[in-house]
């Protein structure tokens, strides 16, 4: 390895957590250095080989600001040449690139305001009679996580004594850049806690289940924000089942790392699959009398609280666009995770 490499890349001080980027986004690629740890040891330094290769330049293991660039082009935005800055302005966010509120906030991606179709039709295969009826909703501009939080963010929260001490159990399965599990509706109210204390006058929050909805269609009305069917190369979930003519395939049984597989139109990863996310409303039997302003609806069953998504433990029936189901408020699954929103002010 050429001196002049090992320097170039010393100089651009990445953080442990923007290696771990780095690492998720080899392994995104299939380049695979395990699990993200945000050390650069000997598998890491392999996948940069191969990674270069694929580009056709010197395999030293060593990467340039451009080459992260292009690799992780689309998922993220570090310093050292990756390209924008920390997003703490209008226009960032007004055009759609991530921003964070301070270091230790959550990756954001601005969420345009547009009406939509709450639910699914009754020809949707599979659906479920919950998912009705259909209704048209107006969502207002709002942010929402890039990614689920994951545990090196819920580990901050402790660690700043924030989060009620809590520390879930990763089940064997990592920390770092995977998802943060076996967190509770009501756990998931102390991040929020603790995140507000760190940006007086701003409202971070968990999303309504209409935004939800509507930032994961991101615009789109079939079963999955890509198409009307699924592959485990699209998604995590259990890969021994086929939804509407799909194949089937892995069944990889457990979480991925946050930024796994491609994001949906508006920026956000992991919309379909990998672990529930909690939302802010109580659940109810059907879409009857449901808000049409995108607003949280609360009443019905306050015992109860709606999660969306799916996870990596259920059928691709499970994790479509219109469906979202509930589960226990203090209930801590390793199924169960969130992802936040913020509002924005004018």
């Amino acid at each position: 390895v050429g001196q002049r490499a090992v320097e170039n890349e010393k100089a651009l001080e990445w953080s442990r957590d923007e290696r771990r980027k780095i690492q998720t986004g080899l392994n995104v690629r299939s380049f695979d250095v395990g699990d993200p740890d945000g050390i650069f040891g000997m598998r890491t330094r392999a996948g940069i080989s191969r990674f270069q290769a694929s580009r056709n330049e010197t395999e030293n293991g060593y990467l340039t600001a451009e080459q992260a660039k292009s690799l992780l082009a689309g998922q993220t935005s570090v310093h050292g040449g990756f390209g924008g800055g920390d997003g703490n302005d209008g226009a960032a966010r007004a055009a759609g690139t991530p921003f964070r509120d301070c270091a230790a906030c959550p990756e954001m991606m601005r969420i345009p305001a547009g009406s939509f179709v709450m639910g699914s039709p009754e020809s949707e295969p599979r659906r479920f009679s919950r998912e009705g009826p259909q209704h048209r909703v107006s969502v207002p501009a709002f942010a929402m996580g890039r990614y689920g939080v994951t545990f090196a963010e819920w580990d901050e929260c402790v660690a700043d004594g924030g989060c009620n001490g809590y520390q879930p159990d990763d089940v064997g399965w990592g920390r770092g850049d995977r998802p943060v599990i076996k967190v509770s509706w009501g756990n998931a109210q102390s991040y929020i806690v603790w995140l507000n204390s760190k940006v007086p006058g701003t409202l971070y929050r968990l999303p309504s289940e209409a935004e939800w909805e509507h930032a994961a269609r991101a615009g789109t009305t079939t079963p999955f924000w890509w198409c009307d069917t699924i592959t485990p190369d699209q998604a995590n979930y259990d890969g021994s089942y086929a939804y509407n003519g799909g194949k089937t395939g892995q069944y990889r049984s457990k979480t991925v790392p946050v930024g796994s597989f491609e994001a949906n139109k508006f920026g956000l990863y992991n919309v379909h699959g990998n672990v529930w996310e909690w939302v802010q409303d109580s659940w109810h039997g059907t879409y009857d009398g449901a808000p049409t302003d995108g607003s949280i609806w609360s009443g019905g069953n306050s015992r109860r609280k709606v999660a969306c998504g799916g996870s990596w433990s259920v059928n691709p029936r499970f994790f479509r666009s219109a469906l979202c189901y509930y589960n226990a408020p203090d209930g801590q699954g390793h199924i169960l995770r969130f992802r936040v929103a913020r509002t924005l002010t004018p």
